[in-house]
């Protein structure tokens, strides 16, 4: 049994984005779409559409409610992912920077040459090099020091080169921002993405060492996604104000690597080239953001938890939900949402 997680908070100062009526093609495209959801017996929570600034559909059901945070899960990766962006802004810390250099009183008694290799980017793009995901292994265990864990966990391949999907590799983001900064990542973006934002009543969830989980464990409600998602769309602008640099926004939504499943060699890909023409999992890994098909890029968190930013719709599509098959949540949304907001 792990330990129980702490969670941190922030207070509320609460902010709406503006609200503009859906054309009528949009408007029959969520009906036909909600119903396509209820059909399929997918157990949406909630839904909110941004277009051109303005929200033009919102639907809560089944758990969703308007004014509670919701789980995001994997979610979380982008915010955190941010927090370093804003970091190495600051001039707090570099994408080359080794992992091992934040952390020297928690290494193995051998440091093996790719440990030693492993960067920030690294880390951010899911190649730090592990073979498998060591999450549930050290989250199992009670007490245990994660980033300790982490770092002692076999790195059999040259980082960069290899691509496994690595919660504890966020949460290891994560300690690495409040090592640099003094701040749990949660304080961390209060000032300077929160409260611009006009989010509140964020919380977050803490390893046994007292350091935000990173790769999960954030709750927010559903508009709050909704407005990262147009901070994204806008270039990390907001009110006039730069919030986030616009090249960090342009770097973490763009393929920075492939998403290939752990390994798959990358002269495989073409064997997989009809799959990946349906597949969202398949089109590129940014920093801790999918790219999408239809020249999308989104956040995503486990059993249906979506931000997603359709730039040549000028668009932000959220959902939360409960939905363990994420492909037919989002085959949907493709289906019935996409072509109205396209003007299709």
């Amino acid at each position: 049994m792990m330990a129980a997680l702490l969670i941190t908070a922030i207070p509320a100062w609460g902010q709406d984005l503006p609200r503009a009526a859906a054309s009528s093609q949009l408007d029959k495209a969520v009906t036909d779409y909600l119903q396509a959801v209820e059909e399929a017996g997918q157990d949406l929570h909630s839904l909110m559409i941004v277009q051109h600034g303005n929200v033009v559909a919102e639907h809560w059901m089944s758990q969703g409610k308007k004014d509670e945070p919701h789980i995001l899960n994997s979610v979380s990766k982008t915010f955190t992912a941010t927090a370093v962006g804003l970091a190495i802004h600051e001039g707090r810390l570099k994408l080359t920077d080794k992992l091992v250099s934040f952390f020297p009183d928690k290494l193995p008694a051998e440091v093996s040459d790719n440990l030693a290799a492993v960067t920030v980017r690294d880390l951010l793009t899911m190649n730090c090099g592990h073979d498998t995901d060591p999450t549930a292994t050290i989250r199992q265990k009670e007490g245990a020091d994660w980033a300790k864990e982490f770092l002692a966990w076999p790195v059999p391949h040259k980082p960069g080169t290899f691509y496994c999907y690595n919660s504890v590799g966020t949460y290891m983001l994560s300690a690495i921002v409040q090592k640099v900064t003094g701040q749990k990542v949660i304080d961390y973006l209060t000032p300077r993405l929160f409260q611009p934002l006009g989010i509140d009543d964020a919380r977050w969830e803490e390893s046994p060492q007292g350091i935000n989980t990173g790769g999960w464990g954030l709750y927010l409600k559903t508009e709050d996604l909704a407005k990262m998602g147009q901070l994204f769309l806008q270039k990390g602008q907001w009110k006039g104000q730069q919030l986030v640099p616009e090249a960090w926004i342009t770097e973490a939504s763009s393929k920075q690597v492939p998403s290939l499943p752990a390994g798959l060699k990358p002269e495989m890909v073409e064997k997989f080239k009809m799959k990946a023409e349906n597949s969202d999992w398949l089109q590129g890994y940014g920093y801790q953001m999918w790219r999408c098909r239809h020249n999308a890029y989104r956040a995503d968190g486990a059993n249906g938890q979506y931000i997603i930013v359709v730039p040549e719709a000028d668009a932000v599509i959220v959902t939360t939900a409960h939905i363990p098959d994420m492909q037919a949540e989002i085959n949907l949304i493709w289906k019935y949402l996409l072509p109205a907001l396209q003007g299709k």
